[in-house]
């Protein structure tokens, strides 16, 4: 029965973090296992960071005091800042265009991969399992329509959805949740259509951004028309949150 238990969370430490697993492993041969968890997680995710770019992959900034960096310091510690080193540079173009065209606004990047393995999943992502592709948070307004620099509705930056009509079917087998005793929950921002439509339009016009993904009530409002921008369907999750990018 220990042996399952061992087991089992071995599992899930690996698909949560992917290096959780391991620096558990390890934990079971010291005594004092949680400070010998926590000391191996570190060690490896100093470890990934040096060696992720050997398998091509770069991780985006967790701590900077520039215009992009992780939108919480929880996804790094999770490990799911890594990107294709054209990933990082489109986050990074589209951020310095950001602060430039709208002076103060800060780029929060949300879930990229993890440092190594293409194949392995993201949960509870259908894609994210190769490096090519990033979710960014939506700019935000107060109620009185002041830019909130570097905010989300959600502290994740997930699931604080910009609510609108939609056409898809209320179903319980698909990653479309509503959230909706959260969204009570949850401060009365709104979404920055002029600053979504300034990145739309820069990503769109960015030659190595094949898709981007936004609920289509978004993009019209942003009124910025484009191939490359689309409805990620009904069986995904919700898209009135975040902007996903891919290579």
């Amino acid at each position: 029965m220990r042996m399952l238990r061992h087991l089992a969370l071995v599992a899930l430490l690996t698909v949560l973090t992917q290096l959780g697993g391991l620096a558990y492993l390890v934990a079971l041969g010291f005594r004092r296992r949680i400070l010998a968890f926590v000391l191996s997680y570190a060690a490896l995710g100093i470890a990934a960071f040096t060696l992720a770019p050997l398998g091509g992959r770069v991780p985006l900034p967790c701590f900077s005091s520039g215009p992009l960096k992780m939108q919480t310091p929880l996804l790094c510690a999770l490990n799911r800042q890594y990107v294709a080193p054209e990933m990082q540079q489109i986050a990074m173009d589209l951020s310095v265009y950001m602060a430039t065209a709208h002076a103060g606004t800060q780029t929060r990047a949300l879930d990229g991969n993890f440092p190594f393995f293409d194949g392995f999943p993201l949960l509870p992502h259908l894609s994210h399992d190769d490096g090519d592709k990033l979710d960014l948070a939506l700019y935000w307004q107060d109620p009185a329509g002041h830019y909130l620099a570097g905010a989300s509705k959600s502290p994740l930056g997930y699931w604080g959805y910009a609510a609108g009509p939609s056409a898809c079917p209320a179903r319980w087998d698909d990653l479309r949740w509503d959230f909706n005793v959260l969204q009570t929950l949850l401060p009365d921002y709104r979404p920055d259509i002029p600053r979504l439509a300034a990145a739309l339009r820069h990503l769109s016009a960015d030659p190595d951004v094949a898709k981007i993904l936004i609920e289509p009530h978004l993009a019209q409002r942003a009124g910025i028309l484009s191939s490359k921008i689309r409805f990620q369907g009904c069986r995904a999750a919700r898209h009135d949150d975040h902007i996903h990018i891919q290579l």
